[in-house]
Order: C-alpha cells, then sequence, then structure tokens
C-alpha cells in the first residue's frame, strides 16, 4: 500500500510538472523570437539594422566630401593670400584658416576609419 501511494504521489508529479514548466518559459517582446535551438533569442530587425547602417554610411560619405570641398576652399585662399603677401609675419585669419584646415582634415580621416 505505501509503494502504491508513493507511485501514485510521483505520477501525480510528473503529469502536474509540464504546465509549471511551461509557464517558467521566458515570454519575449513581438520583435523578439527564439532562435533554432529555442534558448537563444534573435531579433527580426536585421534588414532595418542594415538599413540603418547604409543610410548611415551614405550621411558619412556626403559629410566627407563636403569637408574635403571646404577644406580644398580654404586651402586655396591660404596658398593666395601666402602669395599675395610677401611678409615673414602670418595675420591671424591666415592662421585661424590652418587651424580650420587641420580641423577639417582630422574630422576627414575619422570619418574615414568609421566607414571601415
Amino acid at each position: 500500500m505505501p509503494n502504491l501511494l508513493a507511485f501514485s504521489l510521483l505520477f501525480l508529479t510528473l503529469v502536474s510538472a509540464p504546465p509549471f514548466v511551461f509557464s517558467q518559459m521566458p515570454h519575449y517582446p513581438p520583435s523578439v523570437s527564439q532562435g533554432p535551438g529555442g534558448n537563444v533569442p534573435t531579433t527580426s530587425g536585421d534588414d532595418i539594422q542594415k538599413a540603418q547602417a547604409q543610410a548611415a554610411n551614405l550621411q558619412r560619405q556626403a559629410e566627407i566630401r563636403r569637408d574635403t570641398e571646404k577644406m580644398l576652399q580654404l586651402t586655396s585662399e591660404l596658398k593666395d593670400y601666402l602669395e599675395k603677401s610677401g611678409q615673414n609675419v602670418m595675420s591671424m585669419d591666415a592662421i585661424k584658416k590652418a587651424e580650420q584646415i587641420e580641423k577639417l582634415a582630422r574630422g576627414v580621416k575619422s570619418k574615414m576609419k568609421q566607414s571601415l
């Protein structure tokens, strides 16, 4: 009789276990689904992320072109100024243009590294 009681308790435990186990499964938001094994969550927005990366890359390229054109303009202005002035002393305007060129060059360099 004690064996029958133990067996019936074991049977009831096993039968009632699946609803308890399933109630403890994690609930993911709608944008996240379970991966092939059911253990690793994967996002369904990979295409959205790729599109955003491409848009950011296009914007970065446009900024590189804009900054390069500005550097060309400043460089030609600085060159014209240096050719016209035969002095050994630089004006503050020429120094500021040289600093702007340097700042733009560093920005272009860092943006080009980001696109790799």
